[in-house]
């Protein structure tokens, strides 16, 4: 049994590293040293945050967390942030979860048991469970690391790559990394830069010449631009690399603030800017494949109804700017067993048909015709229904003759034969959730069917 020593004791540990430190070698970008990076990346730990609510994904968030959200076709938000963890080379993950966790949990036990703990490679959920305060849960994003403190120091990792759980995007850690180690950091932030108008609902981030960051604002009503750029801002993507033994200090002292919220975002950060080495490492210098090209490598907060539908429907365009048939940065996932996608009937007026759509394994149309449309896996669309701008989760059925129009139809949702969605807004209003750009959610809930497994 493994015994669990209080934190003042944490020497016994994590000892002194006695090796020369990475900091005092040439970096990747210097010798591009492939060594480097993987004896960077073996000595860090990553800590995925996966327990927000995601309150505004509406009812789609009922009975799971939004990183456990069904995204693309085949896949869960998480996959995005756990396969650049494994891509990346770093294998020891922690995955904090706390609301409406059962889904989460059930497909990371599914889909991301595969690392063999032999060599030290493992992806351990890491749920609430009152570790620090007997009386609360995680009551912010730094508590959430902090209450779980004794597990990743059982590791002894150099680095901590701290990392939320619910963006889509294609990003190599280890690049991060190795600007981290490169500028001898405390801390690095990963940023992009955002519309003016749209970073009141991030971090932002002044920096000067260096890139070393001078201010950092969560969430500010009046947000600070770019210099020479007014109407840009810079602005945290929510992943963090600290030096472990920093991370830990810095934990340990908020914890003992009176009033803090716990929060790295509203409490580390700002703390630490003027007194520590902060540097921001801009997105571009570490996305991966077709995504870096242009201004803005592709990065999607899917937190909105109108935003998970319309980064599902990019998926099915000729080109999306997110690229899923990348070999070298595959995105893993749990795969169900199912038969090949099926269209069946070739009459006139009755054809199976699907065009310009993302269609899964299982799914079935028959004799129904469906446009810009995202399927996911054993989804039925009967005879003479038509389906258009849909996005349609898990196990769907749709009836004959249905028409179903911009919308997310929720996991394992019947749509009766006959029902029009997306062509009366007021009808839609009064059966189902509409968001401000008139996509519809449907629930099995809202047609009367009772829960669905989610």
């Amino acid at each position: 049994m493994v015994k669990l020593v209080h934190w003042e004791e944490r020497e016994t540990i994590m000892p002194t590293n006695t090796h020369r430190s990475l900091a005092q070698s040439k970096t990747p970008h210097e010798n591009h040293d492939q060594h480097f990076i993987n004896q960077a990346t073996r000595n860090t730990f990553a800590f995925i945050l996966a327990g927000g609510r995601g309150t505004r994904l509406k009812q789609l968030t009922d009975f799971r967390t939004k990183p456990a959200v069904p995204f693309a076709g085949k896949f869960r938000i998480i996959d995005f942030t756990l396969s650049n963890c494994i891509n990346s080379g770093i294998r020891k993950i922690g995955v904090a979860t706390q609301y409406k966790a059962h889904s989460l949990i059930r497909h990371i036990q599914h889909g991301w048991s595969f690392l063999d703990g032999r060599f030290g490679d493992f992806i351990q959920l890491l749920p609430a469970q009152q570790q620090i305060d007997e009386t609360q849960w995680y009551q912010g994003t730094a508590d959430a690391v902090y209450q779980n403190m004794r597990f990743v120091y059982r590791y002894d990792p150099q680095y901590v790559l701290i990392v939320a759980g619910d963006h889509i995007y294609k990003m190599d850690y280890s690049l991060m990394l190795a600007d981290h180690i490169a500028r001898q950091a405390d801390m690095t932030v990963a940023c992009i830069d955002v519309p003016l108008a749209e970073a009141t609902e991030f971090g932002v981030m002044g920096i000067d010449e260096d890139s070393r960051v001078v201010t950092f604002v969560e969430k500010p009503k009046q947000p600070p631009s770019i210099p020479g750029r007014p109407d840009r801002a810079l602005a945290s993507m929510g992943v963090y690399i600290f030096n472990a033994e920093f991370l830990l200090d810095q934990l340990k002292r908020d914890a003992a603030t009176p009033g803090s919220s716990r929060d790295f975002g509203k409490d580390i950060i700002p703390h630490i800017v003027p007194r520590h080495r902060v540097f921001a490492h801009r997105f571009a210098d570490s996305c991966v494949g077709g995504t870096c090209s242009g201004q803005n490598p592709y990065w999607r907060d899917v937190g909105t109804i109108d935003a998970y539908w319309e980064a599902n429907m990019e998926m099915t365009k000729v080109t999306p700017e997110l690229n899923l048939y990348d070999r070298d940065w595959p995105i893993w996932t749990y795969q169900e067993q199912l038969p090949p996608a099926k269209f069946v009937f070739d009459d006139d007026g009755r054809r199976g048909q699907a065009i310009d759509s993302m269609v899964s394994g299982g799914c079935i149309i028959s004799g129904a015709e469906v446009k810009r449309s995202l399927l996911f896996s054993s989804v039925h669309v009967h005879s003479w229904a038509s389906v258009s701008d849909a996005v349609l989760l898990p196990g769907v059925d749709v009836g004959n003759h249905a028409v179903v129009r911009r919308c997310v139809v929720d996991k394992n949702a019947r749509i009766p034969a006959g029902m029009k969605i997306g062509v009366d807004p007021e009808e839609d209003r009064r059966r189902f959730y509409v968001s401000p750009n008139g996509i519809v959610l449907v629930t099995a809930e809202m047609l009367g069917q009772g829960a669905a497994a989610r």
